[in-house]
């Protein structure tokens, strides 16, 4: 044998007897933490969610005051899902949320372009709301929100509505909103009032009554050199807006800050607005008033 091969064959035998040991020394996989969301089907690696010690109860208490005043008409009144809004118990942002910090930005600018308002809420009234959602069991993976709807008083509703509301600003019961209640269900009516039948809600009519027709969002792009571009909105960002002009042509231009300026006029903004200032007795009220409107 030469001495190049010889050199060779002995490095090989160095190297396997060292890893011999090596591998039957390895320590066991380390068994996953708990809390940690279950995988996929497709299998890969979950995400490592924070483990974070229990709330004292009277936050936790707190936090569910506030989202329930504030966010259940959307998120359900156990923040599993409503018609609108998601179900946040099990969102990626919440899971990985520590104490309100990932929540916190997102309620207070909110997501105009999913129908999201922003609240006026402190950081600290967040934090106890975070504290209530990371309170609840993982375990029931979405359960449908079970909500009695009609628990409003219908006299005080049609004050409200006539009234205090500004409602009779845009509607009348015996135009758009003539025979609501025979064609829409108690729940589809509550969610158009929260939103105005905006981004997200099922609009389930009885019958063969037609969808409710939404009037729809518009945008218009001006650029420094005065040029306007007007159009039906498809989405905006701080990057991009993108639109359809009356012909039918879809356009989208880059964003720079504030450059080209761009103005979205919603119909349903009033809906959106209000949602922060709204009590859960005038929306129940309002509700019970409309499913009386046959």
């Amino acid at each position: 044998m030469c001495l190049r091969k010889r050199f060779r064959f002995c490095a090989l035998v160095i190297i396997a007897c060292a890893a011999s040991p090596a591998a039957a020394q390895a320590p066991a996989q380390t068994p996953p933490r708990p809390g940690l969301a279950a995988q996929g089907e497709r299998g890969g690696r979950a995400p490592d969610y924070p483990e974070r010690p229990p709330a004292p109860p009277e936050q936790v208490a707190h936090g569910q005051q506030i989202f329930r005043s504030n966010c259940s008409f959307c998120h359900g009144s156990d923040a599993r899902g409503g018609e609108k809004g998601p179900n946040l118990v099990r969102d990626q942002v919440v899971l990985r949320d520590q104490s309100g910090e990932l929540i916190t930005p997102i309620v207070q600018n909110g997501i105009p372009d999913q129908g999201m308002p922003k609240f006026a809420l402190s950081a600290a009234d967040i934090t106890d709301i975070a504290a209530w959602l990371h309170n609840q069991p993982l375990s029931d993976r979405g359960a449908p929100t079970t909500l009695d709807i009609l628990v409003g008083n219908a006299r005080d509703g049609e004050a409200y509505f006539n009234g205090a509301g500004h409602c009779t600003q845009c509607h009348s019961t015996t135009g758009d909103l003539a025979g609501i209640g025979g064609r829409y269900e108690p729940k589809t009516i509550q969610n158009l009032i929260v939103s105005g039948g905006g981004v997200g809600v099922r609009r389930r009519s009885r019958g063969s009554a037609p969808p409710v027709k939404m009037p729809p969002i518009r945008v218009t792009v001006t650029f420094p050199s005065g040029q306007r571009v007007q159009g039906e909105l498809d989405h905006v960002s701080a990057f991009i807006v993108a639109l359809r002009e009356p012909d039918g042509t879809y356009r989208s231009f880059a964003r720079h800050d504030s450059i080209p300026k761009v103005v979205v006029t919603n119909p349903l903004q009033w809906h959106i607005d209000m949602l922060p200032q709204w009590r859960d007795a005038d929306i129940h009220n309002l509700t019970a008033y409309l499913v009386t409107l046959k």
